[in-house]
């Protein structure tokens, strides 16, 4: 049906055929208006489904009821007049559903022979294109307001480095007013970047750098030239699986920085005084034994560990605010008493240490005496006047220990004999062997209170597989720090405790709690070996393989996993006894080894008549490995012994990698000492072990009821 026919004949309400026939077959949405009668007379099928219409609602209308926009009625009031008006714009129709229709609409005369003229009215849907525009326009102002909210600077560049866009945050960060003297397709914004950085050259090759790669990805730290630090993120910009540019993120770290420095400085620095704390003064001495192994003079360095005498009463007379006091002078007056070059630290409470710079005994004596003299004048705060003393300790490096901690331990035990000897004085750390009487038998008091009230721990020594480095056991090592005396020893109350033999209470408490934590391995999934040492007293127990029994039997732990190291004076007694025991153990499954091969009595006889599964180089013959002859000749002979009889040989004390490799080539089979690791406590274990998956079945951990020192 041709629509622009819908009148049968010519009249005000109907177009010629010839422009029915052109106006329906247009494209684009059209009528046409009749010059005399201003209605419509002619529409096509585009128009008719662009306004939802029948035919019979369109024709003989005035076309402003189609498009009703002011500015048509004020162009159809005029056509009245002027025949030859025209006009081209946007306007906005309404659908017969009542929703808008954006069109480009434009009217042109048209003017035919006889006199007849009308107006064409061609539309073009713009609905889907403004849609579209508005849709893209809201997700910008989205984009743009999250953009806003970040804490993040954030600079869009095309390939070639020209601004597409940032936020305020960026303008911000980078001091840029406004941020609006840089607009989208400004190059230069890189010279304004460039000159607010520390070292403005090397960025600018750095982002000539991005924008030659346009795929790159980087994270740069800036810094500049105001001591700011910003962070700078860059990732290209794709659409379609190609680049079209980059994305720059920017973030200030200077405030995160400063608190992280903050922190550091917080976590090595006493809080009341300023001093240097523990921790500090444990780096300062390790960098001080560096300092000496690199050549430096051989002088050494002294330790003083400062205590003060009867503080707690300063505290409970006068209040904790003058305690306070008293130790910010103290800390005033140490520090005027040493050199520049040396270290005050406060170690907590009212304890406190100094480290002097290249000092021999001499030195450290006259710095104990300034100490005390500085010490002995009278403290005045407001109205009240009383005097201070002071115990203090000497350790002098490397007599009395080679590391922080020994140093430390050393010149506590010191100050606690001061302490002990009536206060306000000082002395030297001397070797256990020229302790008083008095001293041991306190040390042995204190030893037993350990026991009953839970002062020991055990730490545990990885054993590794020369050539592979899995680690086969754990050597556990007692350890003890008292109260009173600090970190002590087992070397030095072992012996005490074997003389005593109170060593059998402590060797049954390191055995149960050795099983325990092998057990509990286990049952993490760690199949865990664990070796402890035996006493001569305490393996002569008439009930000793009972304890070994009972106790695998309470940790539910299997015999496999238990090594049992005994000392080579455990046969010189009664030879028939201890092969009878040795037996007993060795049917409970019980791994049994030779600690300290070589230093004792070394007969071939019982190696061969014993169940003895191990022998254990002593580290005496180790340290010398490989340049000392004598002792690769008998490191050679223990292994070669070993392998003849079958048995696995390890070597302990291995601290270097010479060392390692003579043991290797010698066919030794397992080691342990510091090269691989430190005796460690139970977690920091599990932590160095479990990332190698290197646990095995059998053999077992060894170590001297823990009580070795390890190394």
């Amino acid at each position: 049906m041709n629509f622009a026919h819908a009148l049968p004949s010519r009249s005000p309400l109907s177009a010629p055929p010839l422009v029915d026939a052109l106006l329906d077959s247009l494209p684009e949405a059209a009528w046409l208006v009749d010059g005399q009668s201003l209605t419509v007379c002619g529409i096509n099928r585009a128009a008719l489904r662009l306004l939802g219409l029948k035919p019979e609602r369109a024709l003989g209308v005035r076309p402003t009821l189609l498009c009703g926009s002011l500015e048509d009625e004020t162009f159809w009031m005029g056509a009245e007049q002027d025949p030859y008006a025209r006009i081209r714009s946007d306007t906005v129709l309404t659908h017969s559903d009542g929703h808008p229709r954006w069109v480009s609409r434009s009217i042109s005369p048209l003017h035919l022979p006889g006199g007849d003229h009308y107006w064409l009215v061609l539309l073009h849907d713009q609905t889907r294109r403004r849609r579209a525009e508005a849709e893209r326009e809201t997700l910008l102002a989205e984009l743009r307001a999250t953009l806003e909210s970040t804490a993040d600077g954030i600079l869009v560049v095309d390939l070639a480095g020209r601004v597409r866009s940032f936020n305020r945050r960026f303008a911000k960060l980078w001091g840029l007013p406004g941020g609006l003297q840089h607009e989208p397709g400004d190059a230069g914004l890189w010279l304004s970047l460039q000159r607010v950085m520390r070292d403005g050259e090397q960025y600018r090759a750095r982002i000539e750098a991005l924008l030659e790669a346009p795929l790159m990805r980087s994270s740069d730290v800036l810094r500049l030239a105001d001591g700011r630090v910003l962070e700078q993120v860059s990732l290209p910009q794709m659409s379609r699986g190609e680049p079209i540019g980059r994305v720059f993120s920017f973030r200030d770290l200077s405030e995160k920085l400063a608190a992280h420095q903050r922190i550091e400085e917080l976590g090595r620095s006493d809080v009341l005084t300023g001093a240097p704390n523990r921790r500090a003064l444990s780096d300062r001495i390790v960098q001080q034994i560096a300092s000496l192994g690199d050549g430096a003079p051989a002088t050494g360095f002294a330790l003083l560990h400062v205590d003060l005498d009867r503080f707690k009463q300063i505290n409970d007379t006068l209040g904790h605010s003058y305690g306070d006091r008293v130790l910010r002078e103290v800390a005033v007056r140490l520090r005027g008493a040493v050199g520049a070059a040396d270290t005050l630290a406060r170690l907590g409470g009212d304890e406190f240490a100094l480290l002097i710079d290249g000092a021999d005994a001499v030195a450290a004596e006259e710095s104990a005496r300034r100490v005390q003299q500085q010490l002995a004048l009278p403290f005045s705060f407001d109205t009240l006047s009383f005097t201070v003393t002071a115990s203090c300790g000497i350790a002098l490096y490397p007599g009395d220990g080679n590391t922080p901690d020994e140093l430390m331990a050393s010149a506590e035990r010191a100050m606690h004999w001061v302490k002990e000897g009536g206060r306000a004085g000082f002395r030297f750390h001397v070797p256990r062997r020229e302790v008083d009487l008095l001293s041991r038998m306190r040390l042995d008091h204190a030893m037993r209170q350990a026991l009953v009230e839970g002062g020991f721990r055990l730490h545990y020594q990885p054993q590794v597989e020369l050539g592979s480095d899995r680690v086969i056991g754990a050597e556990a090592l007692i350890r003890w720090r008292d109260p009173q005396r600090g970190e002590i020893s087992p070397a030095e109350f072992i012996p005490l405790a074997e003389e005593s033999g109170f060593v059998v209470a402590i060797g049954d408490w390191v055995l149960r709690e050795a099983i325990a934590q092998a057990a509990s391995w286990l049952s993490q999934g760690l199949r865990m070996p664990v070796a402890v040492n035996v006493s001569a007293l305490q393996f002569q127990q008439a009930q000793f393989v009972d304890t070994v029994a009972n106790a695998l039997r309470d940790a539910a732990l299997p015999a496999s996993l238990l090594e049992l190291e005994l000392t080579e004076g455990v046969l010189l007694g009664d030879a028939e006894e201890a092969l009878r025991r040795m037996s007993a153990l060795a049917a409970l499954g019980v791994t049994l080894s030779i600690d300290d091969f070589g230093t004792g009595y070394s007969s071939l006889a019982y190696l061969k008549r014993f169940p003895i599964q191990r022998l254990k180089i002593d580290r005496s013959f180790v340290q010398g490995l490989p340049g000392a002859a004598s002792d690769a000749g008998i490191a050679n002979a223990i292994v070669q012994m070993g392998r003849a009889l079958g048995l696995q040989v390890i070597a302990e004390g291995v601290e270097t990698e010479a060392q390692r490799d003579f043991l290797a080539q010698a066919g030794c089979h397992e080691f342990q000492g510091f090269l691989f690791a430190p005796p460690l406590r139970p977690e920091e274990f599990v932590q160095r072990v479990r990332p190698r998956r290197s646990v095995v079945v059998e053999p077992a951990v060894s170590g001297w009821l823990g009580l070795a020192s390890a190394g």
